[in-house]
């Protein structure tokens, strides 16, 4: 009998399907891929940071781009080499949930934040913008709790100004490059900048130095010798104008006799802490302690905002936000950096009511002042982290918002009057009674002047009498940071705008910089006259600063930024209109090198180029033969001994000194060589810039000479 055999099936597993999970995030669009990795870090998993690295839409480059006829409407379109970047944010977008536009909290930030709106089709009443004043994690995520609109107002302000820039710099650059020279260019704010910078120079030019006396002194008491200076006669400050007054003061005194004390004065005198740093404040005060330009600082400064890592801490904001008019202080911050003088330096040094300043009229009150993001982060803790540039950058802003917090420093003074027959000297005193914030942020070194124990009655000897011939001196040119500060105390320009500003008339080689302040170049002159003579309004820093004042009122909502635009340039296109009309060409002379072209044999003459003067034919375009200017010093090369040592500078304009054969030597150095060896070792010498003046010292050994002031 047949057996059947059966097989089993194996028994399936019952599997429950398990629901797609949804993988959408929230898309977050700033400008910087550095502000975007800090943030990434804060938001976490369901958020995806992406930068849109800067505007993404602009007028054309080409052309005007602004349609007069249709209420100033601008043509935007897409800036060229973003293509790849407004491609990514479509396709981010399109896979994300929802969108936020987070960037920077002005009206720079508000307008980038419209244009990648406008790009990727999103609702502009939808509450989809983000902005935060410092980037840290509670704040941060504090910002995404309260989404809103973009704000038009701020939208229509830069507008505004984009478009007010644009008609000035489209209309007068081409008549300049017809008239003058090509590549010219011409800015409303620029303009102003270097029509101060020229002013100054003018005045300097017109100075006619005064002569003028001083009488400086040292009288002893008992062994103790201390300073004083001739004050007046009977009791008034008189005038030393010449040699005949200093001789009239002289003939009165017996120098062997005694000088009688007829009054000693002695009080305290506070020294109020100064305010947290502003954007040009804090420009100022880098170019004076740093010596670093502007464009340099905002470089620095936006590193330090954005996010740097510090270790444990991860990707930390170290400043709040850079660009800002404002001295204001959140209550927090306030509160942190009481409590941190509390712990390190004691509650005498914590002021109860700090100092609040006055905002600048037009200024906006939108931000804070510059400062740390936290008190306890000190520039020590954070130093192996930092650049060169953000350390000393840094410190300089931890250091004056810390200050702002603290008491005055109070000082003793002492002013003593010592006479003999009706003449009158004063000396001065003084003594540190409490540091107060001169702990954290000082100018330089105080030193005290403590004058001997004296009081009314006594008698002094005269030790030395010094009469000195001084002249009254120009006023100075502009450094950056003197530039900076006159602009805005007229109210010309924005935080935002100083650095660029700066950079281009630099750029455009209307000003040089010499010894670190601003020397207008002829070119400069040329530009500056034109302007003056044809569109008087453009350089006039009451009329600029107006226009300032009436963007403030357009992102008040106080105006409307069509109106604002017509109103300025009514008046200006009859200024375009008269200037090419009447507008003669300029003839700027080359001056001749003072030989001949080895290539064709034509004089060779002096050009102005991008980067500076440079030696071509005179046959151009038909001879192209050009030559660097190169300085020789008067010294033979220390190494090969065949070449001159000239003078060269680096990309960065820093002058270095090297061979006149190079490439066949090599030799350079930063410091000048003076054509001496160094009597120990057989080095060569060079002069050395040291804190007071020059110095020759030896680069190999310990030799050095005396300070030349």
């Amino acid at each position: 009998m047949a057996t059947s055999v059966t097989t089993l099936k194996p028994t399936k597993k019952k599997t429950t399907k398990r629901k797609k999970r949804n993988t959408k995030k929230k898309l977050v669009i700033v400008e910087s891929p550095a502000k975007a990795k800090t943030i990434s870090k804060y938001l976490g998993r369901t958020y995806n940071v992406i930068a849109s690295k800067g505007h993404i839409r602009d007028l054309p480059k080409s052309r005007m781009g602004v349609d007069i006829s249709d209420d100033y409407k601008p043509d935007y379109i897409s800036i060229r080499g973003k293509g790849d970047t407004i491609k990514m944010l479509k396709a981010e977008a399109k896979k994300s949930k929802e969108i936020f536009l987070a960037s920077d909290p002005d009206r720079e930030g508000e307008a980038i934040a419209w244009h990648v709106a406008h790009v990727l089709n999103l609702d502009v009443t939808d509450k989809n913008r983000v902005t935060f004043n410092e980037i840290t994690k509670d704040t941060v995520k504090d910002a995404f709790k309260h989404p809103r609109t973009i704000d038009m107002n701020l939208v229509n302000a830069q507008q505004a100004r984009r478009i007010v820039d644009r008609l000035v710099g489209y209309s007068i650059s081409p008549i300049l490059w017809k008239k003058v020279k090509k590549g010219l260019s011409a800015g409303r704010v620029q303009s102003v900048a270097l029509w101060i910078v020229i002013q100054r120079e003018r005045e300097i030019k017109a100075f006619n130095p005064e002569e003028y006396w001083t009488i400086d002194s040292v009288f002893k008491k008992g062994r103790s010798k201390f300073k004083a200076s001739f004050h007046g006669l009977n009791g008034k400050k008189k005038k030393l104008s010449s040699n005949e007054d200093v001789q009239d003061i002289l003939k009165r005194l017996d120098p062997k006799g005694d000088f009688k004390i007829n009054e000693v004065k002695k009080r305290e005198k506070k020294r109020q802490p100064p305010l947290p740093f502003t954007t040009s404040t804090m420009q100022q005060d880098a170019n004076k302690k740093l010596h670093y330009k502007t464009g340099r600082t905002m470089m620095a400064a936006q590193q330090l905002y954005e996010g740097i890592n510090v270790g444990k801490e991860g990707s930390q904001g170290l400043i709040t936000y850079m660009r800002t008019d404002s001295t204001r202080i959140s209550s927090i911050a306030k509160h942190e950096a009481a409590e941190f003088l509390h712990k390190e330096y004691g509650p005498e040094y914590a002021a109860n009511h700090p100092k609040k300043g006055k905002l600048p009229e037009g200024s906006q009150d939108a931000h804070e002042a510059v400062r740390p993001t936290s008190a306890f982060r000190t520039p020590k803790s954070i130093e192996k982290y930092l650049t060169k540039d953000q350390f000393r950058l840094y410190s300089l802003i931890w250091s004056r918002f810390i200050a702002s917090q603290m008491t005055p420093a109070v000082v003793d003074t002492e002013t003593v009057t010592i006479e003999q027959n009706g003449v009158d000297y004063r000396a001065n005193g003084s003594k540190m009674k409490f540091e107060g914030y001169l702990k954290v942020y000082s100018a330089g070194k105080e030193k005290d002047n403590i004058l001997p124990e004296l009081k009314k009655d006594d008698v002094v000897k005269l030790d030395t009498n010094n009469p000195d011939q001084h002249f009254t001196q120009p006023p100075a040119r502009y450094t950056e940071a003197a530039l900076i500060k006159t602009l805005e105390e007229n109210g010309v320009g924005r935080p935002s705008t100083y650095a660029p500003t700066l950079m281009t008339i630099q750029k455009r080689y209307y000003v040089r910089l010499d010894a670190r302040r601003f020397v207008p170049t002829e070119l400069g002159e040329i530009v500056n006259t034109l302007i003056e003579e044809y569109f008087p309004d453009i350089v006039n820093v009451d009329f600029t600063a107006d226009i300032e004042g009436k963007l403030d009122e357009i992102e008040e909502e106080k105006r409307k930024w069509v109106a604002v635009v017509n109103q300025f340039y009514q008046p200006f296109s009859k200024e375009v209109t008269y200037a090419e009309k009447e507008m003669e060409d300029v003839q700027i002379k080359e001056p001749l090198a003072g030989f001949d072209c080895e290539i064709c044999g034509s004089p060779m003459v002096v050009k102005m180029g991008k980067y500076g003067k440079f030696f071509a034919c005179s046959r151009f375009p038909d001879c192209r033969n050009t030559q660097t200017i190169v300085k020789e010093i008067g010294v033979s090369c220390p190494k090969c001994h065949e070449g001159q040592v000239i003078e060269r500078k680096t990309k960065r304009k820093r002058i270095f000194y090297g061979c006149s054969r190079y490439p066949e030597c090599d030799f350079v150095s930063w410091d000048k060589p003076i054509g001496r060896d160094c009597p120990k070792c057989g080095h060569f010498l060079v002069n050395k810039k040291v804190r007071g003046g020059w110095q020759v010292v030896c680069p190999e050994g310990d030799y050095e000479e005396d300070v030349i002031k």
